[in-house]
């Protein structure tokens, strides 16, 4: 069974920074993809950035210049770090990969279960 586990969420002042991780575990052959979404109160779930497993990245405007997304293949995680956060940045985010498993290789995409990220003075 795979899992993705999240970290790093938090409260943080405007201005600030946070780094979130995001973890696969359990049996599986290879990892695409992997990246970031997130859902503030009352809104649809947005992406916020992608990295290839060659580490190509491409993220939403509105975070361009503000977060980076990276990963380390050998440990399986995927990070986010998030600088001069702004009260809009303020959701639940989750991490998303695709990952393939068992003797065909099946591609199926896996969630994390979320972490907070609340920007607050």
């Amino acid at each position: 069974q795979v899992q993705l586990v999240e970290s790093g969420g938090g409260l943080v002042q405007p201005g600030g920074s946070l780094r979130l991780s995001c973890a696969a575990s359990g049996s599986f052959h290879s990892i695409n993809d992997m990246g970031w979404y997130r859902q503030a109160p009352g809104k649809q779930r947005e992406w916020v950035a992608t990295i290839t497993s060659d580490r190509r990245t491409n993220s939403a405007d509105s975070v361009k210049g503000r977060f980076t997304i990276s990963r380390d293949n050998a440990k399986n995680t995927v990070y986010l770090q998030m600088n001069n956060l702004k009260p809009e940045d303020t959701a639940v985010y989750y991490c998303n990969a695709q990952i393939r498993t068992g003797w065909a290789r099946t591609l199926t995409q896996y969630w994390g279960q979320g972490t907070q990220v609340t920007v607050s003075s």
